[in-house]
């Protein structure tokens, strides 16, 4: 009798001790994680954009206009479940440049694994990072950042064209401060898709920033008047044609 009550007492210590030996494996597993590709496709309407072309572009209202440089930031990117549930990119800045295609491909990693509906991302650097002193990476001091006060550009846009009166056009858009602010948040649609990001394996979404749409939209932009802005009210006008349909998502790869 004696050794059946210990052989029932030690089962249920054992019992006992994997129940929260289990609990705590329980509370201690990570969710988890996956990551996606973004790649941006810089185009002018249907064509891919092609710096110093031999051949003049046309803006929506009949100027022309050939480009030797064109960068912008992305950052703050942000994705977000049909529930509502989100998620942040830590430290989420990047600096698109067609000279440079390496730029325009980049991962991010540590999402949690869902099915995502939506996308948002800033056009430009938000305000902290513009008079938070000097930073490393892709907000580095450079030309494409003007002072402290001033803040980053953040979308330049050089070339030429016939229209204007010296034959250059320089947009450089910036500024944090109102009533000149031209940092701009978009959420281009997914088209009815999602991003299904799954351990092993990786999702590419393919955007199209179109060049166009930084002259037409909610204001027609005509080289014989504005041809030359770094900041101010001039740079707003471009920004927020920006923000009505400069970025599109083309597709996505790999769901």
């Amino acid at each position: 009798m004696k050794f059946l009550q210990n052989a029932i007492l030690c089962l249920s210590l054992f019992a006992a001790t994997a129940s929260l030996s289990s609990c705590d494996k329980d509370d201690d597993e990570s969710p988890a994680l996956g990551q996606m590709n973004l790649e941006f496709e810089n185009v002018v309407g249907t064509s891919p954009l092609q710096l110093s072309s031999a051949t003049p572009y046309l803006t929506p209202a009949g100027d022309q206009f050939t480009v030797t440089t064109f960068r912008y930031y992305i950052s703050n990117i942000k994705l977000k479940k049909a529930d509502g549930t989100e998620f942040a990119q830590p430290e989420s800045y990047y600096l698109i440049d067609e000279a440079l295609p390496t730029s325009k491909t980049f991962s991010i990693s540590n999402i949690p694994t869902g099915d995502y509906t939506g996308l948002t991302f800033t056009i430009g650097v938000d305000s902290a990072r513009n008079v938070a002193g000097v930073q490393t990476g892709a907000l580095a001091p450079g030309d494409m950042f003007w002072n402290w006060n001033s803040g980053y550009i953040y979308t330049k846009l050089e070339g030429r064209s016939p229209q204007t009166s010296n034959g250059a056009i320089v947009f450089h858009i910036g500024g944090f401060k109102s009533p000149n602010n031209t940092i701009r948040t978009v959420s281009p649609t997914l088209n009815g898709a999602s991003i299904q990001i799954r351990d092993g394996r990786t999702p590419e979404v393919h955007f199209k920033a179109n060049v166009l749409k930084m002259f037409s939209g909610p204001t027609t932009i005509r080289f014989a008047t504005v041809s030359n802005t770094m900041g101010g009210p001039n740079s707003v006008l471009v920004a927020n044609n920006q923000a009505a349909g400069m970025f599109t998502v083309d597709h996505i790869h790999g769901n």
